[in-house]
């Protein structure tokens, strides 16, 4: 008798692998589309090994990555596009391409200016000048250079066989390889696709046409552009039209005299605040005597941070106010409070009511990611036309700079804030108001406290840019250092622009402490 017969549970298993194998060849079939058998095989060969196993795909090898683009392998696909390329442009350039163009050009330019010697030693000669023997050795040199160049232009010519031969080689190595691991990479796709069937599996009609597409266009353009450089102007200059530009300029300016001209009333409100709280932080940082100002952040930074770090802003205070930097520092801080605050008192209150509303996140997202991305030399230009140059203005850049951790982090922390811990207050009959304060905000708050900290230190960041546009303090100094070239100057102002931004960090990741 049969022995699986008398062992159901052998029996078993023995059905339930044949189960798996079937279904596997299943999947296998749906995944590929194309040639199941063969990739059935080969799959099942590369999983009995944890380890890298070689086999050869001949359709990979001979389409490249035009084949590895259309089953979604792009991430192979450009690797091995760029070799391809690299191999194909050698070949072209080897076959038809002016190697010696580059040297016949040079030649061209020396020429030019051996001409002038020959015409300029003629007339020496003529005239019986002295110089005649000067000019006789530029002539000789010049000519001895134009030989040389033309040496080494006809052995550029003569490599043309040798630069053929290494791109072939390189095609051949780079089809190798696709031949080799195309199977392997599109098993660990068929891995990605059994947990996840949004994978693009198959091989799409389209998907082969797009990909041949890009490829042939990547691959036509590189060979004419480095085969015969400067022949084709399409591949080296974009074509545009120098009216475009000027009307592009002429939109943008027009918008921008509107909304001056509009929003007039606006900005000067705006204006009047932030110049509001800049004269009241200006008066208690500047006006009050040094020694209260002193002791008070002397005393805050011990009672948030710690002894250590309490003796260390006493150090940094006197090294600002021994080398005559005190008033400056105060200016410098009193803008960076400004800007600090009103980021603060505008980005935690928006961080909230985007981390309970995705679309409004995901509005407000890019536009901060402007701000954070745009060069502070740019977005300075409107900031000047909406407000004009002052400490205002470099209020206003500040902020649109350093803004954004604020909100970001917000949205971060409330988001990370545990559901379970939420349904519990809800459950215990919470309201929205003590949901919000009692739960969200102190889960959040090392989330925030870090986004407030990251606002502080880039706008102290921005010190020195903001004096371009009339906002007095240390990077005053630092541009002045940068104008004059004095080194020392500089060196000590940006010291004590280092210490006002450890003495605020150590403030703000004391208290987060």
């Amino acid at each position: 008798m049969n022995s699986s017969a008398n062992n159901p549970l052998e029996a078993s298993d023995t059905d339930a692998a044949r189960d798996f194998a079937k279904n596997r060849e299943h999947d296998i079939s749906e995944f590929v589309d194309t040639n199941p058998d063969y990739y059935v095989k080969q799959f099942n060969k590369i999983g009995e090994s944890a380890r890298f196993t070689p086999t050869f795909n001949l359709a990979a090898g001979l389409l490249g990555p035009i084949w590895f683009g259309a089953r979604g392998l792009w991430s192979w696909a450009i690797p091995f596009l760029i070799l391809e390329t690299l191999g194909l442009v050698q070949v072209a350039r080897g076959l038809f391409g002016d190697l010696a163009s580059d040297a016949f050009a040079r030649i061209a330019s020396i020429e030019g200016t051996l001409e002038l010697r020959q015409r300029q030693l003629a007339a020496a000669i003529e005239s019986g000048s002295d110089k005649a023997e000067v000019y006789q050795r530029s002539v000789d040199s010049l000519e001895a250079s134009i030989g040389g160049i033309r040496m080494e232009a006809q052995a550029m010519a003569e490599q043309g066989t040798t630069i053929a031969l290494t791109g072939l080689a390189i095609l051949v190595v780079v089809k190798l390889v696709q031949a080799v691991v195309g199977n392997w990479a599109l098993e660990h796709r068929f891995s990605e696709w059994l947990s996840d069937h949004t994978v693009r599996s198959g091989m799409p009609t389209q998907q082969l046409v797009f990909s041949a597409i890009f490829m042939g266009l990547i691959a036509i353009a590189a060979m004419l552009h480095y085969s015969f450089p400067g022949k084709y102007t399409l591949l080296t200059e974009f074509p545009t039209h120098a009216g475009i530009r000027s009307t592009a300029i002429a939109w943008v300016e027009q918008f921008f005299a509107y909304a001056v001209s509009r929003g007039d009333t606006l900005f000067d409100a705006i204006t009047y605040g932030i110049r509001t709280i800049l004269d009241a932080l200006e008066q208690v940082f500047v006006g009050t005597p040094w020694i209260v100002i002193a002791s008070f952040i002397i005393l805050l930074t011990w009672l948030t941070a710690g002894i250590r770090a309490a003796i260390y802003t006493a150090a940094f205070l006197s090294y600002m106010g021994l080398l005559g930097f005190w008033e400056k520092a105060m200016t410098t801080l009193a803008l960076l409070g400004t800007a600090a605050c009103l980021s603060i008192l505008i980005g935690i209150p928006l961080g909230m009511l985007c981390a309970r509303r995705p679309r409004l996140y995901s509005f407000i997202q890019p536009i901060m990611d402007f701000m954070q991305t745009m060069p502070a030399f740019v977005f300075m230009i409107p900031v000047i036309a909406f407000f004009g140059t002052g400490k205002p203005a470099a209020v206003v850049t500040t902020m649109i700079f350093g803004g954004t951790p604020v909100v970001r982090l917000t949205v971060l922390g409330l988001r990370g804030v545990p559901d379970s811990v939420r349904e519990a207050a809800i459950s215990f009959g919470a309201s929205k108001w003590y949901l919000l304060t009692k739960v969200d905000l102190p889960l959040a708050s090392p989330s925030i406290r870090a986004g407030i900290n990251q606002t502080i230190m880039l706008s102290l960041a921005m010190v020195v840019v903001a004096s371009l546009i009339g906002a007095k303090g240390l990077g005053e100094d630092v541009l002045e250092a940068l104008q004059y070239a004095n080194v020392g100057k500089g060196i000590l102002a940006g010291f004590s622009i280092l210490f006002c931004a450890m003495i605020l960090d150590r403030l703000v990741q004391g208290a987060r402490k």
